[in-house]
C-alpha cells in the first residue's frame, strides 16, 4: 500500500508551459487578425480589427530561428532589446537580485530593524505604529515578503511580554508588508516587472501610488492598533529580548548608502527619465559600493560579495526565466503587434467585445477581480505579472483602460490576496513559526480582506475615472 502525496499546486512554470500547449491549440484553430491601424498606435477601436486572407501552420518545432511549440523559450529568452521585454527586463531582475543580495548579506537592513524594535519597544503608544510603516515601507521600496518569517520569530515573544497574541505579530510584519508590496511605487521586484512588460516607464505613475500606500497602510494600522487594544493583557515585567547590540559602524554606513542610493533612483526616475538600462546600473552600483563598505569594516570579503550577488541573482532567475516564457508565449500565438496578423489580436478581439457590452470602469474593476483570484494559484508576483501583463496591457487599450490602471489592478490583486490565501508560501511560513492555524487565522482576518479589497476597488475605479498615466 502506497501513501498518497498531498495535492499540490502546480508550479509557475508548468502553469505557463501549459498555457504555451493552449496557445499552439489556439494557433491550430483560430484565425489570425490584426487592426488596421497606423504603426506604433496603441489606442485603437474594434471596428478596425480585420481577420487575415492567408494563415500559416505553427509547427511544433521550427527551423531557420522561426517560432514553433518547443521554440517558446529560447525565442522568448532573445527577444526584444534590452529596453523592455526580454532581453532588458531579464536583465534588470538579475542585477538587482544580486545586488539586493549582497545588502541583505551584511545584515545591516535586519540590524536596522532589531535596533529600532529595541529603541521603541518600551514606548508602547508608538511601537506598534512605527512598526507596521517600518515593514510597509520595506514591502514598497524593495518588495519584503518572506523576510517578516525570521522578524515573527524574533517579535513573537516580545509581543507576548507586551501582552499582545501572535495575531498582531503577523499584522505588523508579514501584513504590513503585504500592504506596501500592493501600493508599492517602487519595487523592482513587482512593479518594474509589470510596467516593463506593459511597456510603459518604469516606476511612473508615483503619486497616485504614494497617496495610495498612505491611505492603505493608514488603513490597516488603525485596524491593528483597535484589534491590539481589543485583546491585550497585562503586560509581563520587561525583559531584554533578541539582538540588544548598537547598530555597528558598517551597519550605519550600509544603511546610509542604501538610504542614499534609494534617493538617487528616485530623482533619476523623475528627474532624468532613466528607464531598465540606467536603473539596472544604479541597483548595481548600490551593490558594489555596499561590497566595498562592508570589505572596509572586514564584515564580508570580496569573494562574500561575489557569491551574494550570484545568490540574489538565483533567487529571482525562475522569474527571469517565467518572463521568457511569457514573451515565448507571446511570439507562438503572432506577436503582439497590432498592425501584424496574429492569433493574439484574434483573441484579444474576442475578449473585448465580449467585454464592450460593459462600461469601461467595470472592466477596470474585472481586472483587479481577475488578478485577485489567479493569485491563488500564482502567488508569485514576479510571476503572476509575467503570465498575465502581456495579454491584460494589451486588453485594455482595447477597452479604453490604460496601461497604468492594468498595472496598478495587478499590484492590488495581488498584493492584498497574499493575506489570505493559503498559497502563499510566505503567510504559511508566518502562521507556522507563531503556531497559527490557516483556519483559525482566515476566520479572523476575512472581514479585513474584503475591507482591503473594497479599497482597493475604489482605488481602481479612481484611477480609471481620471485616466491614470
Amino acid at each position: 500500500m502506497t501513501n498518497k502525496q498531498p495535492f499540490q499546486l502546480p508550479d509557475a512554470a508548468v502553469i505557463l508551459m501549459a498555457v504555451a500547449l493552449i496557445a499552439y491549440i489556439a494557433t491550430l484553430l483560430v484565425t489570425p487578425g490584426y487592426f488596421d491601424v497606423p504603426n506604433n498606435v496603441t489606442q485603437v477601436a474594434l471596428s478596425q480589427f480585420k481577420l487575415a486572407d492567408s494563415t500559416s501552420t505553427v509547427p511544433i518545432f521550427a527551423e531557420g530561428g522561426e517560432i514553433g511549440l518547443t521554440n517558446v523559450l529560447f525565442e522568448g529568452l532573445t527577444a526584444g532589446d534590452k529596453y523592455g521585454a526580454t532581453i532588458g527586463v531579464m536583465a534588470f531582475i538579475l542585477i538587482t537580485g544580486g545586488a539586493f543580495g549582497i545588502i541583505m548579506q551584511t545584515g545591516a537592513i535586519n540590524n536596522g530593524i532589531m535596533a529600532l524594535i529595541n529603541k521603541t519597544r518600551a514606548i508602547e503608544w508608538l511601537f506598534l505604529p512605527l512598526l507596521f510603516v517600518l515593514f510597509s515601507l520595506g514591502g514598497a521600496i524593495f518588495g519584503m515578503g518572506e523576510e517578516a518569517i525570521a522578524f515573527c520569530i524574533v517579535l513573537l515573544p516580545i509581543m507576548k511580554q507586551l501582552g499582545y497574541d501572535a495575531k498582531v505579530t503577523v499584522l505588523v510584519t508579514y501584513v504590513a508588508t503585504q500592504i506596501g508590496f500592493a501600493t508599492s511605487w517602487m519595487n523592482p521586484f513587482s512593479i518594474a516587472i509589470a510596467q516593463s512588460i506593459a511597456d510603459i516607464p518604469v516606476f511612473s505613475g508615483a503619486p497616485l501610488r504614494v497617496a495610495a500606500w498612505c491611505v492603505f497602510t493608514l488603513f490597516g494600522l488603525i485596524f491593528v492598533v483597535r484589534y491590539a487594544r481589543k485583546i491585550r493583557l497585562q503586560p509581563e515585567p520587561q525583559a531584554i529580548i533578541g539582538n540588544t547590540k548598537p547598530l555597528s559602524h558598517c551597519d550605519r554606513a550600509v544603511l546610509l548608502c542604501f538610504t542614499v542610493g534609494i534617493g538617487w533612483i528616485i530623482w533619476g526616475v523623475m528627474a532624468r527619465q532613466y528607464y531598465i538600462p540606467e536603473l539596472a546600473a544604479q541597483f548595481f552600483t548600490l551593490g558594489l559600493i555596499t561590497a566595498i563598505i562592508a570589505r572596509a569594516f572586514g564584515i564580508l570579503t570580496f569573494n562574500d560579495s561575489a557569491h551574494a550577488f550570484t545568490k540574489g541573482a538565483q533567487e529571482l532567475l525562475p522569474a527571469a526565466l517565467l518572463v521568457a516564457m511569457a514573451k515565448g508565449i507571446v511570439l507562438l500565438l503572432g506577436g503582439s503587434s497590432l498592425n501584424d496578423a496574429s492569433v493574439l489580436n484574434t483573441l484579444l478581439y474576442s475578449s473585448a467585445q465580449t467585454l464592450s457590452h460593459v462600461p469601461d470602469s467595470l472592466a477596470a474593476w474585472g481586472m483587479l477581480v481577475f488578478q485577485s483570484g489567479f493569485n491563488f494559484f500564482v502567488s508569485s508576483g514576479s510571476g503572476q505579472a509575467a503570465i498575465t501583463m502581456p495579454l491584460m496591457s494589451s486588453l485594455g487599450d482595447l477597452l479604453a483602460v490604460s496601461r497604468q490602471t492594468v498595472v496598478l489592478a495587478f499590484q492590488l490583486g495581488d498584493g492584498l490576496t497574499n493575506i489570505f490565501i493559503p498559497t502563499s508560501a510566505s503567510l504559511i511560513g508566518c502562521l507556522g513559526v507563531v503556531k497559527l492555524d490557516w483556519g483559525e487565522w482566515a476566520k479572523f482576518i476575512w472581514r479585513f480582506q474584503l475591507a482591503l479589497f473594497a479599497l482597493a476597488s475604489a482605488c481602481i475605479f479612481l484611477a480609471h475615472f481620471i485616466d491614470y498615466q
